[in-house]
């Protein structure tokens, strides 16, 4: 009998969301700073979100326009930034 995985706690979906970003935009070459600079974004803000954190502490929760941007510079799908399993939404 399969056992039934888990979902994520929203910590944890932030974390593996900022580390789907720091894949994607090492694989074509960006810097965090230019990264940022062509979606619209402080290199700081940026920065938190490859750690998943949106200041210490607390876990990212960008808006859908800045997801949008980032998206759009790294030539990808949110869907394919989005961690594969959706967080508990009742644990957060």
């Amino acid at each position: 009998m399969a056992t039934k995985r888990r979902k994520p706690t929203w910590d944890e979906y932030a974390r593996e969301l900022g580390l789907n970003l720091l894949s994607a935009r090492t694989e074509r070459g960006l810097s965090q700073e230019r990264l940022a600079h062509l979606a619209g974004i402080s290199s700081y803000t940026y920065q938190k979100f490859e750690k998943g954190e949106s200041r210490p502490g607390a876990p990212m929760n960008p808006r859908l326009t800045t997801m949008l941007a980032l998206c759009q510079v790294l030539e990808m799908k949110i869907e394919d930034v989005l961690p594969a399993v959706e967080p508990d939404m009742l644990d957060r």
